[in-house]
């Protein structure tokens, strides 16, 4: 099984859940940091929906301006806009397997789809 997670080493929760991937037998990961590499709009959009998020429910709010700036307030499309120029809006860590997409927080969410 592949499975690919959205990544800041900087964030414990994130570190976790690459761990329980990485210790998982049969899990070919691919870690993608996305503050290196951001996100698409459109792949975004993609996983958070997939995630049963909506946008507003994946910003992250902690050690950003987002709530300084409205952006929990806004329509979908403006945040995924703020989110795709700006990926330290998004919260973390998305994972995507063949069995769907989960935001790991708490890491053991991650264990449903694997």
């Amino acid at each position: 099984m592949k499975a690919t997670i959205w990544h800041n080493p900087k964030c414990g929760t994130s570190r976790k859940t690459l761990a329980i991937l990485e210790e998982t037998p049969g899990v070919e990961v691919e870690v993608i940091e996305y503050l290196k590499t951001p996100f698409t709009r459109d792949k975004l959009a993609q996983i958070i929906a997939d995630a049963g998020l909506t946008p507003a429910e994946a910003i992250r709010k902690m050690g950003t301006d987002a709530e300084e700036r409205g952006l929990p307030t806004l329509d979908a499309s403006a945040i995924l806009d703020a989110m795709a120029s700006d990926p330290a809006y998004v919260n973390r860590p998305f994972v995507e397997t063949e069995k769907g997409v989960r935001f790991c927080r708490p890491q053991d969410k991650v264990l449903e789809i694997l």
